[in-house]
């Protein structure tokens, strides 16, 4: 009997790399419910309008759309250094992006990366590089 090929990632948010001119990568784990867990590997899952906070010495990922219309604040789980690493991130006016979701061993992880938002016209750069490359114009 053959296993079944499980994809590495289960849901990407494609919208940062679009608004976002993305530097480092830092994978963390998460905290999560089994239905959670159920809900993300059956890909109901959304990142709209989702976003990544350091409170009280803690990491979250907030507004992370579970299901239908539910709207979750999860910690994530990093060390000490890294975190004090996201925090010297954030002072210098980076911002925490969650990128995509790896769900291909026992563990949930997310990926969160440091970047600056990009200016309009830096996006119309983007827009014309795809079409560019898609053989456009």
């Amino acid at each position: 009997m053959k296993k079944k090929k499980v994809s590495n990632s289960v849901t990407v948010n494609r919208r940062a790399h679009f608004d976002y001119a993305l530097d480092e990568e830092l994978t963390c784990g998460m905290v999560l419910s089994g239905p959670e867990v159920r809900l993300i590997r059956d890909h109901h899952v959304q990142f709209k309008g989702s976003f990544v906070t350091i409170r009280s010495r803690e990491l979250w990922l907030n507004n992370l759309t579970l299901g239908v219309d539910t709207a979750r604040n999860v910690k994530l789980l990093i060390t000490k250094k890294q975190l004090a690493q996201l925090e010297r991130a954030r002072q210098a006016g980076l911002q925490l992006v969650p990128v995509k979701l790896l769900g291909s061993s026992r563990y949930i992880k997310l990926v969160i990366a440091t970047g600056k938002s990009k200016k309009k016209y830096d996006k119309r750069e983007t827009i014309k590089q795809r079409d560019l490359n898609r053989g456009k114009y």
